[in-house]
């Protein structure tokens, strides 16, 4: 009954959710949504008011999701929120994952508090122009688990949107759940899906990750949100032929670290190595990945990044993949999507544009 649209098991002649007869007309009998519809508040939400004036000032909002959960689709929100700050615009970061808020460890910022001011809650700041908002910072204990029905994670959503005080944001990137349950509606109906920018996807090659993410593409297309276009992380595990571990195996399959041989090895007999990247398959995508069904479906495939050891434990250490060369495989490929993602809606342009 989102909308106050009339559900598709109501009764004939249901008179809506939102009028003063719901419930309450003989039409209503017996429908199953009877005890509901009598005791929901009726007209419009008051909030959605005071969310559109906290939104205000901001210029552009952009959803993050995923089909399934484990994919890096968090790993991608952190990274694209400090590329975008580096790029000295005046960046958001929301994370709406409830039961799994993992944003603050990815930007460094466990153990950190919310702060109230009169002008609403403040968000934790990462730098001058890169604040976040997560429950995270909510919870007494990292290790607490939060164990909530829809209703009550919708409220603190709704509060998020109408309580935090971003001031002049440049972008808003929203880290959504994997899937497309209570928190994803909650989120397009607030923001009202007219104003969001759109939505980047991220994904696994493989297919049982594809199918949820043709889910997710359905999802969006309903409810009126722009899909920005398709990541394929984790596509192949690419570093450095000097980064790996060299193990032999006996016959009895015991493992025998030879690492620092094979690498004495390389540097004496084939020095041309040591500066080769190697890459292999780690998912199976010989269903032609992400970008394949990108093509299927007629929505934009901005790209792959490789899984690379470096930007896990960037992430591990809640720190930017880019102001270093430690990342070098998977640095220049977020990069590339990121700008992209920016050239394909013109926002570069668009925001040059409203300063000029």
């Amino acid at each position: 009954m989102e909308n106050g649209e009339i559900p598709e098991n109501a009764n004939e002649h249901c008179p809506g959710p939102q009028s003063d007869s719901a419930g309450k007309s003989d039409s209503c009998e017996g429908c199953p949504n009877q005890q509901i519809c009598a005791t929901a508040p009726k007209g419009p939400d008051p909030d959605v008011v005071a969310i559109a004036e906290r939104m205000a000032t901001v210029k552009h909002k952009i959803l993050v999701l995923s089909g399934k959960g484990g994919v890096g689709k968090s790993t991608f929100s952190a990274q694209l929120a400090f590329a975008l700050a580096a790029m000295d615009f005046q960046v958001g970061l929301l994370d709406i994952d409830i039961c799994g808020p993992s944003i603050p460890k990815m930007l460094g910022l466990e153990g950190q508090e919310i702060h109230q001011s009169n002008l609403g809650w403040s968000p934790v700041y990462v730098e001058s122009n890169l604040g976040v908002m997560s429950i995270g910072f909510m919870l007494p204990e990292p290790d607490e688990a939060v164990i909530w029905r829809g209703p009550r994670k919708n409220a603190l959503i709704k509060q998020f949107l109408k309580d935090v005080y971003w001031g002049e944001l440049d972008f808003l990137v929203v880290d959504a759940p994997p899937g497309t349950s209570d928190e994803h509606i909650s989120i397009v109906q607030y923001l009202d899906s007219g104003s969001i920018d759109g939505a980047i996807i991220v994904t696994t090659p493989q297919q049982v990750s594809l199918i949820d993410v043709r889910k997710e593409v359905s999802f969006c297309k309903k409810v009126g949100v722009q899909v920005l276009g398709i990541v394929e992380n984790m596509s192949g595990l690419c570093q450095p032929v000097m980064d790996f571990k060299f193990l032999r195996m006996t016959e009895t399959g015991e493992q025998i670290d030879v690492t620092e041989w094979a690498r004495e090895h390389l540097k004496e007999r084939a020095p041309e190595f040591l500066n080769i990247i190697a890459c292999t398959e780690v998912f199976d995508s010989s269903g032609g990945g992400a970008e394949r069904m990108c093509r299927e479906m007629g929505v934009p495939f901005l790209g792959k990044v490789p899984l690379d050891p470096q930007l896990c434990k960037a992430a591990e250490e809640g720190r930017s993949c880019f102001v270093d060369q430690k990342c070098g495989v998977s640095a220049p490929a977020l990069k590339k999507i990121i700008d992209k993602m920016m050239e394909n809606q013109g926002l570069s342009r668009m925001l040059v544009d409203n300063d000029a």
